[in-house]
């Protein structure tokens, strides 16, 4: 089935201008089909009368019918072209019709009305030959006339097309820029749960452990409850803090709120052991210090791989020991992996959703690094990050 596509809803503004262009049209038609009734009256020939009256009421019915110039143009011009070959009145409305058919209808169209209009001009001519001039010279004009008007017809609706076509393309161009700021928002979004989930799952699973320890050491000396008490209190103000900031990243101009970086995996690692977690850092080529050149998107990407990799463990396999290695060197390549050995317990939470791991897996598709991460042949864990190290 073939769609039809509707005409766009004209204002009332345009179809008020349009009336009045058709009010303006039809007075100039009667007023130049005037002048041609003032000329036959001057230069009557007897017996001619009613030839004459027939002229002026199809000259008047002429001028009247372009009130419905828009409408029916074709028919309008073809009626009034062939009207013109016995009224000389009318020409003036056929003259009309012919550029309203130029401006509204398709180039065939127009050359047929052109040609009905220039044979019935021809005719009329011959009918009724001018003696103020040749008769070729006479032909000539009717024909440079006709093709004038058609040429005027056509740039006019040329250049309607290219201000429809201008207007889509804006229209067009207003659409897609309001689909990039979508997409631009919907990453942004992304971007703050990620970071979101980074930050306080690593200090929420530190509450989690030292809140399970108060749990179950009631019996404890107060000094040990007391001293896991503060560890729960400071790591909950270390949340808190830490998700101002990931907020305040919304607010602030790029760059002025500091984000962890490669050199603050050792803090991280503190953090963990003081929770109970025995970790050690393998750092031989010193890419955790502030002297290396790693840039600040591969060192932060690194340190959220730190991170999530010490949550997991605090998550699946608490209390198991764990590795982070970090090797690399610039021009090439820098790996940081974080393996843990095999549960001894039941974990502390048995199922995942992986958000985490698919986060880290984003990040590094966009610094173009790969993440690979499965169990180790002794029964733990590994996860693996290789990232580029430009120089």
């Amino acid at each position: 089935m073939s769609r039809t596509t509707e005409p766009p809803r004209r204002t009332l503004r345009e179809a008020v201008d349009d009336r009045v262009v058709d009010a303006t049209l039809i007075g100039l038609a009667g007023a130049v089909g005037l002048i041609s009734v003032i000329s036959q009256v001057n230069d009557a020939v007897p017996g001619y009368a009613w030839i004459r009256y027939a002229d002026w009421a199809t000259g008047v019915l002429g001028a009247l019918a372009l009130w419905w110039r828009r409408r029916f143009p074709v028919v309008l011009g073809v009626v009034l072209a062939v009207a013109s070959a016995f009224s000389e009145t009318v020409a003036p409305a056929a003259i009309v019709a012919l550029f309203t058919v130029a401006v509204h209808r398709s180039t065939r169209a127009t050359v047929a009305v052109c040609a009905i209009s220039l044979a019935a001009l021809a005719g009329y001519q011959l009918q009724w030959p001018e003696t103020a001039a040749p008769p070729m010279t006479v032909f000539i004009i009717i024909g440079l006339g006709n093709l004038a008007i058609v040429a005027w017809g056509l740039s006019v609706r040329s250049r309607r097309a290219l201000v429809a076509a201008l207007r889509e393309r804006a229209a067009a161009a207003e659409v897609e820029a309001l689909l990039r700021t979508e997409h631009a928002a919907r990453e942004a979004r992304e971007a703050l749960a990620r970071e979101m989930h980074d930050v306080l799952g690593h200090r929420l699973s530190l509450l989690s452990v030292h809140a399970g320890a108060l749990a179950y050491s009631r019996d404890a000396p107060a000094e040990d409850r007391a001293r896991a008490a503060e560890v729960v209190r400071e790591n909950a103000h270390r949340a808190l803090q830490d998700l101002r900031e990931v907020i305040g990243v919304l607010r602030a101009p790029v760059g002025e709120l500091p984000l962890p970086g490669v050199e603050n995996i050792p803090e991280l690692i503190d953090e963990a052991r003081q929770a109970g977690t025995p970790v050690e850092l393998r750092d031989e080529a010193g890419v955790t210090t502030e002297d290396r050149n790693l840039p600040e998107t591969q060192g932060r990407t690194l340190y959220r791989l730190v991170q999530e990799g010490l949550t997991n463990v605090r998550k699946h396999a608490p209390g198991t020991p764990v590795v982070v290695r970090v090797t690399g060197r610039p021009d090439d390549q820098v790996t940081a992996e974080v393996v843990n050995a095999p549960p001894t317990g039941p974990p502390s939470r048995p199922d995942g959703s992986g958000t985490g791991l698919r986060g880290l897996g984003e990040r590094a598709r966009l610094v173009g690094g790969q993440l690979d991460h499965g169990p180790t042949d002794s029964g733990g864990w590994r996860v693996r990050l290789r990232l580029p190290w430009p120089s």
